[in-house]
């Protein structure tokens, strides 16, 4: 299965939160395929900006890789998509971890449940 971290799960999971104790054996398993959106680096990067986030981007990102992860870019479609995708959520980020996860296909694990109305592909966790 191809999962699709949201910018908390991806900072959990590296940081062995146990809020994502329940999820790890699928994390970790060969036969999943676990990506997180450079969409999150960004919002991560913003959020280091403006002080409400301590992490040095770059090490975060270097690690994800390490573990496994797999980066996924954002391409046109998923800007593209955008303008289809009904206003259930009002965060960018959120709004394009949902179209990048749909337009993929992949399973986006997520913490908030707005973000989970937004179909089947959703994961809320």
């Amino acid at each position: 299965m191809r999962l699709l971290l949201d910018t908390h799960i991806i900072i959990w999971a590296l940081g062995a939160d146990p809020r994502v104790k329940h999820i790890a054996e699928r994390l970790t398993d060969p036969d999943n395929e676990v990506y997180f959106s450079v969409a999150s680096l960004w919002e991560m990067a913003i959020k280091v900006g403006t002080g409400k986030l301590e992490v040095d981007v770059a090490e975060f990102r270097a690690e994800a890789l390490a573990t496994g992860f797999m980066e996924l870019p954002v391409l046109g479609r998923h800007i593209e998509a955008l303008a289809g995708l009904p206003n259930h959520h009002r965060d960018p980020f959120d709004r394009l971890l949902v179209v990048q996860a749909a337009s993929e296909p992949m399973r986006l694990i997520t913490v908030d449940a707005t973000v989970a109305m937004y179909g089947n592909h959703i994961e809320l966790i």
